[in-house]
This record gives C-alpha cells, sequence and structure tokens, in this order.
C-alpha cells in the first residue's frame, strides 16, 4: 500500500535496499521536498532507525506501517540514530521513544542547542533579529522574518538525546558496525554513518543526488558554515560507497563525483556574490536578492526566505574565511567589501 500527500504523487515504497536494512518514505507536511527516508536495520533485539520524521500523526503512521512492512512494531524500536536537529529528522525521535523505550542518539554540537531552538525559542528569536539586522534586511521583512520558523515547533517531541555520538564513533547497533562522521555544515553536528559491508554512506542532508542542502549562517551555526560544509564534503572521499542512502529525494551511486558537483555549484556561488559585491550591492540582503534561486527572489517568502538570505551570508563569511572579502559594520548592518588583493587580482 501506497501513502499519499495530499495533492502530490504517491510516496516511494518500503524497500529492503540489502539484507536486514529497510527504507522507509515518511511524509513532510507541507514541504516541497515530500518525505523522509527513516532506515531501519534489523537486529536479533529489534530494529534500529537512522532518523525519525516530523511529528504528525500522517508520518507516525507511515513509519509505523513501513516497520511492519520490515515486520516489526514501533514497541520494537531500540534506537533512534539521528543525522542532525532539524524537525524532519528529530521530531518523532521522543515520541517513539515514549513508546518503545529506545534510546536517541544526535551529536553533541546539536544536542547543546536544542533547548533554545524547540523549548525556550525566546531568547533565540531576539538573536534572529539581531542577525536579520546583520544582514541590512529592511524593517518590515525583519518583522516578518524573526519567528517565520515557528510554525514547525508543533512538528517536535523534544528529546534530550540518551547517547551523544562523537566523530569516528559507533552507535551500538548488534550486528552491523555504523561509523558516524561528522559533516558540520547543514547543522553544527550533522552525521553521516558509514556502513562498511555494503559499503553504504547514509549521507543524511549532507549530500542528496539532485538538489544542494541549505548551508545557512543564522545565531546557532559557527561563524563559517559554509567553510565547514565543504571541509566535510572532502571527507566523503576517504569513502569508496558502493550506494548512497540521502535522507530525501532517492539513493545513488556515484559519491565522489556528486561532491564534485556540488563542490563547483559553491564555485560559482562564491562568483555571483563577487560579481554583487563588483556592481556595489554590500549587504547579505542586497546580495541574495541578485543571486540566482530555483524561482525568483520576490516569490520567495517566509522562512525560505530567511533561509535564502542566511545562504548568501554564509558565502559571503566564507569569502571573508578565504581573504577575499572584508566584513565592517555600519551600525548593526554588516557591510561587505574586496580585499586589496582580491580588487588587484580581479582587475
Amino acid at each position: 500500500m501506497t501513502t499519499t500527500t495530499r495533492g502530490l504523487d504517491p510516496l516511494p515504497p518500503v524497500e529492503n535496499v540489502r539484507p536486514g536494512l529497510w527504507s522507509i518514505p515518511v511524509p513532510l507536511p507541507n514541504n516541497s521536498l515530500r518525505y523522509v527516508f527513516v532506515y531501519a536495520f534489523e537486529t536479533d533485539r529489534g530494529v534500529y532507525i537512522v532518523d525519525a520524521g516530523w511529528n504528525t500523526e500522517d508520518a507516525y503512521a507511515a513509519l509505523e506501517s513501513g516497520l511492519a512492512t520490515a515486520g516489526y512494531a514501533m514497541t520494537d524500536v531500540c534506537g533512534v540514530i539521528v543525522t542532525h536537529m532539524h524537525p524532519d529528522h528529530y521530531g518523532l525521535a521522543g515520541r517513539i521513544r515514549e513508546v518503545s523505550g529506545a534510546w536517541v542518539s544526535l551529536h553533541p554540537a546539536d544536542a547543546v542547542l536544542l533547548r533554545d531552538r524547540y523549548d525556550e525559542p525566546e531568547d533565540l528569536l531576539v538573536r534572529v533579529a539581531s542577525m536579520l539586522r546583520r544582514f541590512g534586511a529592511p524593517a518590515d521583512e525583519i518583522e516578518k522574518l524573526t519567528s517565520s520558523a515557528i510554525p514547525v515547533l508543533q512538528f517536535v517531541k523534544h528529546a534530550q538525546p540518551d547517547v551523544l555520538l562523537e566523530d569516528g564513533e559507533r552507535p551500538d547497533v548488534p550486528g552491523w558496525d555504523l561509523k558516524a562522521i561528522w559533516t558540520p555544515g547543514h547543522s553544527p553536528g550533522h552525521l553521516c554513518f558509514w556502513e562498511p559491508r555494503h559499503q553504504l554512506m547514509l549521507s543524511g542532508d549532507h549530500v542528496l543526488p539532485r538538489i544542494t542542502p541549505n548551508i545557512p549562517f543564522h545565531p546557532q551555526a559557527d561563524e563559517n558554515p559554509l567553510g565547514d560544509f565543504l571541509k566535510s564534503l572532502n571527507r566523503m572521499l576517504d569513502y569508496d560507497a558502493a550506494e548512497v542512502l540521502p535522507a530525501h529525494e532517492h539513493r545513488f551511486v556515484g559519491l565522489a563525483q556528486r561532491v564534485e558537483q556540488l563542490t563547483a555549484h559553491h564555485e560559482l556561488r562564491f562568483a555571483e556574490v563577487i560579481s554583487g559585491i563588483r556592481d556595489g550591492h554590500d549587504t547579505a540582503w542586497e546580495v541574495a536578492a541578485r543571486m540566482r534561486w530555483s524561482r525568483s527572489w520576490d516569490s520567495i517568502e517566509g522562512f525560505m526566505r530567511r533561509a535564502a538570505v542566511g545562504e548568501a551570508m554564509a558565502h559571503l563569511l566564507a569569502l571573508v574565511h578565504r581573504g577575499v572579502l572584508i566584513e565592517t559594520f555600519e551600525g548593526e548592518v554588516a557591510r561587505f567589501s574586496l580585499t586589496e588583493q582580491a580588487a588587484n587580482s580581479l582587475g
């Protein structure tokens, strides 16, 4: 039986990807990504899952049905291995733990941010407004965008992790040898997982087959999230993956080629940003409005607009760290200009 989302095509089927390993699509409400893949590992103790989905009734039902296809009930879940803290990956983890007694794992860099993000977001909202002023956003946009992520709070059952997974550590999944690979960028604590028996890379949102993950600057990010992401991409080249199992879209082969494509994409974005700076657009807001997006800037609204300008800022800050740009402040607004060396080299 296929699960459908309102007005959209059926979701992909539950699949037995390898012996003892299943992919289960879990629907996302009002989201163009449509679903997140939960990967279920069979063991002699029960089942362990990578990621969980949003905390909605549809998502819970889809996960429950997918587990049943694999021969398990929700009460058989022993561990929830979360790639990162975003709601479509972490949102259901707390509810699953309540039902099954499973442990929940997360990287420490994401775990430390959970309370501010989901339980007590008031201070974070103040910092978001300050960030938008740093971007050079107009006052009316600051008012609209500051709380644009608040609606997703309803899709998260907050659960502090029981297990903190560091880079290189192996979650306790009997009969499997999963290794955590710390890949910051999309979130400060994003983890991929390497499964050596079948040479599988569970890439979360770090490497997707078609779209590029959003790498924004925001108050909970490090100062150079895009620089972190690009370094993390290079780490993928250490693994000869037979297949990549991402959190969205579809499985694919050719990890090294996809890493090259993503790296090249961001180099093109850097060139776009530099062009905007040379044309006199010196704030993140102005640069974002002149970058190429999947649709026109004027049609991008709400949280997606905030994510876009956050991504523009991430590119600007990465160029500062490369020595190409200088960041100066006019009041609270960050303004960017080419370094003398960069200006001379560009002519």
